[in-house]
């Protein structure tokens, strides 16, 4: 059987142990676990890498222990406004969608933008007229208003601020035909300014694929991973340097770290099988399963 794998993850965060319940805890593993199984079945049975990073990102919007879809944050007025990104490794076509409203399915969203649009990118109202055109899912704002976002907004609120809470889902897959893919999506950071756009639709920033080098998915900083379009510089790595892909996402975290700082994580997979989980921080909900092998499932740092 031919080589195929997913890698998943849940978001990236510099968090003390005690602030995450071990009810919480269980609730993300098992999240984790349902998302990675939804997109390694598609994968398992000869089915397009497009198909799995699709079912399993969805999976996680579904899933309001995550922030994107239903568990997406709230911004500073109250409202959920999502990113999500999805690129074809073979083809290099990409879709995105920023802002948008309202849509259960982001990821979807940013499929249909690649598939049957002219462009790579759609914001807010258009995006979500494409979504209705289109017979995508969408949901009333209390479909998104949990108790744990509201919570959070709450806090916000009184602190006149933002949080620093920045998580993304994000998947990235190699199939049986040797093709890449990569989906990326978020509800942002809880507390963000009215039309803030992140790094997770920006194609070269939070998200990348191409078949001749790898698939990456980033999750932490938005700010600093679009100002080091740390995604393309993995692929640069491993495409003109020849790095492996651990040391190549290695590399991309480390860049410029002075003048970078900040929370970053990313998944990523070669056209070789080879899979790259790294991250700065204490915590990156994350999963893989490569071929027939025993899924992986981890959050903490020394996992």
């Amino acid at each position: 059987m031919k080589k195929y794998a997913l890698v998943i993850h849940g978001g990236a965060v510099t968090m003390k142990p005690d602030e995450l319940s071990p009810a919480e805890e269980a609730a993300q593993r098992k999240g984790l676990a349902e998302a990675l199984q939804a997109g390694w079945e598609i994968l398992h049975r000869g089915g397009p890498a497009l198909d799995a990073v699709e079912a399993a990102v969805r999976a996680l919007e579904d899933n309001e222990h995550f922030n994107a879809g239903r568990g997406s944050g709230l911004t500073q007025q109250g409202e959920v406004k999502m990113d999500a990104a999805i690129m074809d490794g073979r083809t290099l076509n990409a879709g995105a969608v920023s802002a948008v409203p309202y849509v259960q399915h982001p990821i979807s969203l940013a499929r249909a933008v690649m598939e049957h649009s002219p462009h790579v990118c759609l914001a807010e109202l258009g995006a979500l007229e494409l979504a209705l055109e289109k017979g995508l899912a969408v949901k009333p704002p209390s479909y998104f208003l949990t108790e744990k976002t509201r919570q959070q907004w709450l806090e916000i609120v009184q602190k006149e601020g933002t949080q620093n809470m920045h998580d993304t889902v994000g998947a990235v897959a190699l199939d049986q035909d040797g093709n890449l893919t990569v989906a990326t999506s978020t509800g942002g950071i809880e507390g963000q300014l009215k039309g803030r756009v992140g790094d997770s639709p920006i194609i070269g920033g939070g998200t990348y694929a191409s078949n001749d080098s790898c698939a990456v998915s980033c999750t932490g900083d938005g700010e600093v991973i679009m100002r080091g379009a740390l995604a393309h510089e993995v692929h640069a790595l491993v495409k003109h340097k020849g790095l492996p892909l651990a040391q190549a996402c290695q590399a991309a975290i480390a860049l410029r770290d002075d003048e970078l700082k900040g929370d970053k994580g990313m998944i990523a997979i070669d056209h070789h099988g080879n899979i790259a989980l790294e991250f700065n921080t204490n915590l990156m909900r994350r999963a893989y399963r490569v071929g027939t092998g025993e899924p992986v499932v981890a959050m903490w740092k020394d996992e």
